[in-house]
């Protein structure tokens, strides 16, 4: 009589798969790809040895990811460090590489250039209705107070001129 596989081994293969096809969308936290597969109702045991060939592969390191979203965060959609960490911390990355992959971090130009893409157009309203529109919303992607000022009045001032 053939032996049988044990249970986890039949799961690993379509565990593996599923987890290729997750990380084919982008690239994904260890914590991220873990929390997939127990959706998808895989054991314990294939989840683990899952993440451990795709750790050997070079499929998953918090590290890489932790630098990948925070250079696309920078380009795309710039935001403050703050809330960068917030979203990295989410993501289930652990705190030294998040230190790590935000303490470069400029969030005096990320302020300016979240700005500036939200303006796309020359400034046309009062001081006020300017602070408070494009200062919302920098506010929302995280920058703290002085630095939302700050870019606004740097902004206001390349537009506006000293008039």
């Amino acid at each position: 009589m053939p032996q049988s596989s044990p249970p986890e081994e039949l799961d690993f293969g379509p565990c593996l798969e599923a987890a290729y096809r997750y990380l084919s969308l982008r690239p994904r936290s260890e914590f991220e790809v873990r929390t997939r597969l127990k959706k998808k109702g895989f054991p314990v045991q294939s989840i683990n040895r899952t993440l451990a060939e795709l750790r050997r592969q070079g499929y998953l390191d918090d590290a890489s990811f932790a630098r990948f979203w925070t250079e696309n965060r920078e380009s795309f959609s710039p935001r403050g460090r703050s809330l960068l960490r917030l979203e990295l911390h989410q993501k289930g990355v652990e705190p030294e590489v998040i230190r790590q992959a935000t303490q470069d971090l400029d969030d005096e130009e990320n302020a300016y250039k979240a700005a500036r893409k939200k303006l796309k157009k020359p400034v046309n309203s009062d001081y006020d209705t300017f602070r408070r529109s494009v200062g919302g919303f920098l506010r929302r992607r995280g920058f703290s107070y002085g630095v939302c000022q700050r870019a606004l009045s740097r902004i206001w001032h390349e537009e506006i001129g000293d008039s």
